[in-house]
């Protein structure tokens, strides 16, 4: 992914009626001026959360300054995973952007009171509008798509590439030995959910909104069948004490 730069930042004097100019090569789109005049070119604040926080003319403009590095971050990422979207035509992809940004700036303002300072406040807005631009295009990818949740096929386990019969023999046994144990100390629905995330590639945004659930719920659960396969190939002596293949 190209990185951000100071330079990629939306300019300061970009208007309220600001929209993302698409970008055909997939680079970073730019802003577009809309509007019969030209606004005051600002500086961004020098202290984003009290700028945020505190009620009056420089909150307003911190927020009109905010929805554009969203904008800019959601514009960046949509473009570059557009391949993946049903509709990937400009007017599409304008939507698509918008919705992320303004998403993204709701989710960054409930929780502007944890920002802790580690990193740029900028920096920290554009992992918000990165990942929601994200999980907007899985969405849209996977909208027609049904998602099955299967449970573990033993036949079909696909015959690993190694670059030795005996790599292959052994790789072939560990599959094995996972897939057994995957029928044997996990729950159903623990079955299913990592069969979905981890076979299928089911995003888990995706998942989470067709079970009803959550990504954090999801991601427990994961957790504890990753937990219970380890300890599992650990005894039956395919794994060593600290997680490594032995």
């Amino acid at each position: 992914m190209t990185a951000l730069s100071r330079d990629d930042l939306p300019l300061p004097g970009s208007g309220p009626g600001t929209t993302t100019r698409p970008a055909p090569s997939g680079g970073l789109a730019g802003p577009t001026n809309h509007g019969s005049g030209a606004s005051t070119p600002r500086h961004e604040p020098v202290d984003w959360v009290p700028a945020l926080s505190t009620p009056g003319p420089e909150q307003q403009e911190a927020q009109r300054q905010l929805h554009q590095l969203m904008v800019r971050a959601a514009a960046h990422q949509v473009w570059r995973m557009r391949a993946a979207l049903p509709d990937d035509s400009p007017a599409s992809v304008e939507v698509i952007v918008q919705q992320a940004a303004d998403e993204a700036m709701t989710a960054l303002l409930a929780k502007l009171h944890t920002f802790e300072g580690r990193s740029r406040f900028t920096t920290w807005a554009f992992k918000f509008a990165i990942l929601q631009a994200s999980s907007d295009v899985r969405r849209l990818q996977w909208r027609r798509r049904e998602v099955e949740l299967r449970d573990l096929d033993l036949g079909t386990i696909p015959a690993a590439d190694h670059d030795s019969a005996e790599h292959s023999a052994e790789g072939s046994d560990l599959a094995n030995a996972l897939a057994r144990a995957m029928a044997t100390v996990l729950t159903p629905y623990q079955r299913r959910i990592a069969v979905a995330l981890l076979v299928d590639e089911v995003p888990i945004d995706v998942l989470a909104e067709r079970l009803g659930t959550n990504r954090g719920a999801l991601y427990k659960t994961l957790h504890e069948a990753r937990r219970r396969l380890r300890a599992e190939l650990t005894v039956r002596g395919y794994l060593s004490p600290t997680g490594g293949a032995r």
